[in-house]
């Protein structure tokens, strides 16, 4: 079981983007230090003071450029947008022009020299040209940042679009669904006395975001069964808001059907229609990217929450390099759910108390009565364990009277 564990998250890893290291910054120091140690050694005239106000003169005129450039930022901020986006306020207009660290560089080599006796045409020279030239190129995007620095600076900050799709999931949907999932599932039990093969939340996000409106439509062995009862919230103003979860039957030619929860993620609908859209910008590859990014940032929401832990699966699916295999999708549902009954909950003790039989109930009656398979984690004590809220595995399971 741990080595299918470990090659299922091998599959994903070679997928799913990890988030981006510090080796570049390594890089540019060491390459720094190296270039510096190679000046020094080869120029045997100069010397440790001479080496350090070279350094400084070529700060100076670098921070300078930055500077010149920030004022430029400033005055299309103070003459048009100074009202709208910072409310007349200078000091939010400075902060968003400025940076800190730029202004200590410019300080700190102009500090650096102070110590020499006079400023000779050729220094006053260095420093015009290069703040200038650094203004120019920056001016004609030559010192702009790459596509790799836009994308790193918008997955630290989480500025993509996927990171706000998958928190408006999680916060709109899967946070209201998922924790009550367990007492529907159990009164699916009551009304219809199925037993489902997982009560987790089972959901689908295949690489090319196409979501068809049923799931049936991508695989002839999935067929629609019935709906869960409706679990109705007032959200947003909207009184008694319906929100459903459906079961689907998954057949196999060999085995015995499965039954399961399963639905799409219906953000991944959002970002195919996005790179539908012209006006959107938003390009295939762009839209394969953030459907990865969604994938990664959901799983780490998911894993963090106490209320979803445990009762649900997220299934990447690769579908198009699966075309040919009009199966695929109910193989590789049904390839999770085998998974799930040989996975062990790590976070029960290893061994636990033995059921004690309420008073006024008869035990052996009690254990002909039919068990589900919902995760409820059933340890009878003269004090109820239900004052704070507990996480739930799929693999324990729960009396059906305790709960009518």
């Amino acid at each position: 079981m741990y080595y299918v564990q470990t090659q299922v998250k091998m599959a994903e890893e070679c997928v799913v983007p990890r988030p981006r290291g510090h080796v570049p910054v390594v890089c540019a120091r060491v390459l720094s230090s190296l270039a510096l140690v190679t000046v020094w050694l080869l120029y045997s005239g100069f010397t440790m003071y001479k080496l350090i106000i070279l350094i400084a003169q070529v700060m100076f005129a670098l921070s300078l450029g930055v500077t010149l450039h920030s004022l430029c930022l400033l005055t299309e901020e103070w003459l048009f947008h100074s009202q709208q986006r910072y409310g007349g306020s200078i000091q939010q207009m400075l902060r968003a022009c400025f940076s800190r660290a730029h202004v200590v560089t410019m300080c700190v080599g102009f500090l650096l020299q102070l110590g020499q006796s006079v400023w000779t045409n050729e220094k006053w020279l260095l420093y015009v040209l290069t703040s200038t030239s650094y203004l120019l190129l920056k001016t004609f995007g030559c010192l702009g940042p790459v596509p790799v620095e836009i994308s790193e600076v918008c997955e630290s900050r989480k500025l993509n679009v996927a990171h706000g799709l998958a928190w408006s999931y999680y916060l709109g949907y899967l946070k209201l669904v998922i924790p009550v999932l367990e007492e529907q599932l159990r009164k699916h039990y009551n009304q219809n006395g199925e037993i489902l093969h997982s009560s987790r939340l089972h959901i689908l996000l295949p690489l090319s975001a196409v979501v068809p409106a049923k799931v049936e439509e991508e695989d002839h062995n999935i067929c629609f069964h019935q709906n869960l009862p409706d679990i109705q919230l007032n959200r947003a103003g909207v009184r008694n808001r319906i929100y459903k979860n459906s079961i689907y039957k998954i057949t196999d030619n060999q085995q015995e059907p499965y039954y399961c929860v399963v639905e799409y993620a219906t953000p991944l609908l959002t970002l195919y229609q996005m790179s539908q859209d012209s006006t959107a910008g938003f390009s295939k590859q762009d839209r394969r990217q953030q459907v990865l990014l969604f994938y990664r940032t959901l799983r780490q929401i998911l894993e963090c929450s106490l209320e979803c832990r445990n009762r649900y699966h997220l299934i990447l699916l690769d579908d198009q390099r699966a075309d040919g295999d009009p199966h695929y999708l109910s193989m590789e549902i049904i390839k999770q759910l085998q998974q799930q009954e040989h996975e062990i909950p790590m976070d029960l003790p290893e061994e636990l108390p033995q059921a004690v039989p309420e008073q006024g109930v008869n035990h052996i009656h009690q254990q002909e009565e039919p068990l589900s398979s919902l995760p409820s984690l059933m340890i009878s004590a003269p004090r109820s364990l239900r004052s704070e809220p507990v996480e739930t595995t799929d693999y324990t399971h729960y009396n059906h009277n305790r709960h009518r």
